[in-house]
């Protein structure tokens, strides 16, 4: 346990205060999309379940300033052992929802594993590339960290869970970036994989090729995100109800509590997946901005502490929490508008779900730890 008070001088405030305008935000957003203004509305119950989850990821937060993020890198094979076990485990005793298997339930709490992954994967690639990053000029270099990214990938792609395992990506390949890897084996593995995929897609669509890694609605959900009209009253009915909510808002929005698309319930899974429609529509073009403003500050100012670590797993682990952000905002961002397939990602700190938050809070715990320790404390 390592904590002194003149490590508080290093702090970055930027960081924290930006982390608690997106959460209010949220709770703010939540509250309109759950219709906490009606005296028939549950909403109040799930507002008070973000606040509970953003008040202990504040605990979290302050816990894990106690310890050296360097203590990690020592027990980085029992991290992600352990991760991988409960990953395998779910397989066998998680519960469903909404056709993936991948909850834990603890009497009324509900716990998604795969969450946790992406904080193991990179505490644990951190010292892996930290330990191999020499090795990463040549090709046979990137073997030991792509197999560890390979399992949790495959466990949780079981659990149908492909917007998670993509994150795992995003945050191997910002890792491998800022580590100085060969870039043209970078482009030639990720660039190769990602022209085999689209192949393998095309020849089943057009071969009847059997998919072995994605299920028929992962698929189609890709054919509708490039042309959502095809079936606009079913799959292609999420994309379209939240293109009108988002322009339907203009300028200024509608009011709080006032948007018809959320409100008469047109728009679905409006205070998780699509919170982002719901501020468009009630908060108008002047409230996206902010929210995406304060999203790419927030990442900037990670990478800031990531370029003025102590040593490189101290960089690796700022930019991985920085990947796995970048991924999840310009997702979820994205599929609102229509430019992005819809994969089920939250918008970090603003999306209703308590894991989520809690790993978000984690994330940004271990920006702060590493932010803190940047300079050699004398005593």
């Amino acid at each position: 346990m390592s904590w002194n008070k003149k490590l508080i001088k290093n702090l970055n405030w930027y960081i924290p205060l930006t982390v608690f305008l997106l959460i209010i935000i949220g709770i703010i957003a939540i509250s309109s999309a759950l219709e906490l203004n009606k005296t028939d509305s549950m909403g109040l119950i799930y507002v008070q379940r973000q606040v509970t989850a953003a008040i202990m990821g504040c605990i979290l937060v302050i816990i894990i300033q106690f310890f050296d993020y360097r203590v990690y890198r020592y027990y980085a094979d029992i991290i992600y052992l352990s991760t991988i076990g409960i990953l395998g485990i779910i397989l066998v005793v998680g519960h469903t929802v909404a056709g993936g298997k991948r909850w834990l339930n603890f009497g009324p709490i509900n716990f998604q594993p795969s969450e946790l992954a992406k904080i193991m994967l990179i505490l644990v690639l951190a010292a892996v590339i930290d330990e191999k990053k020499d090795d990463l000029k040549h090709i046979f270099g990137f073997v030991k960290p792509f197999i560890y990214v390979l399992v949790p990938f495959v466990l949780i792609i079981l659990q149908n869970d492909l917007g998670t395992s993509l994150v795992l990506l995003a945050i191997f390949i910002g890792i491998l970036f800022v580590s100085g890897a060969n870039l043209k084996i970078m482009l030639g593995v990720f660039g190769g994989g990602f022209l085999s995929v689209v192949a393998y897609i095309l020849s089943h669509i057009y071969l009847n090729v059997p998919l072995f890694f994605l299920k028929e609605y992962q698929l189609n959900r890709l054919i509708i995100f490039i042309n959502p009209d095809l079936d606009p009253y079913g799959r292609g009915y999420n994309i379209i109800q939240s293109k009108i909510a988002l322009g339907s808002g203009k300028l200024l929005g509608k009011g709080l509590f006032a948007g018809t698309q959320s409100q008469l319930e047109f728009l679905p899974e409006k205070h998780t997946d699509f919170i982002f429609s719901v501020i468009g529509e009630e908060f108008g073009f002047l409230g996206v901005i902010i929210v995406i403003l304060l999203c790419f500050f927030l990442l900037w100012q990670i990478l800031e502490v990531a370029s003025k670590a102590r040593d490189d797993y101290g960089r690796f682990i700022a930019t991985g929490v920085a990947a796995m952000f970048f991924f999840h905002i310009i997702e979820n961002i994205g599929m609102t508008m229509g430019l992005m397939p819809i994969t089920g990602l939250p918008l970090p700190f603003v999306s209703y779900g308590g894991s989520s938050m809690l790993t978000s809070m984690i994330a940004i715990g271990l920006v702060i730890n590493v932010n803190l320790r940047r300079k050699k404390i004398i005593f």
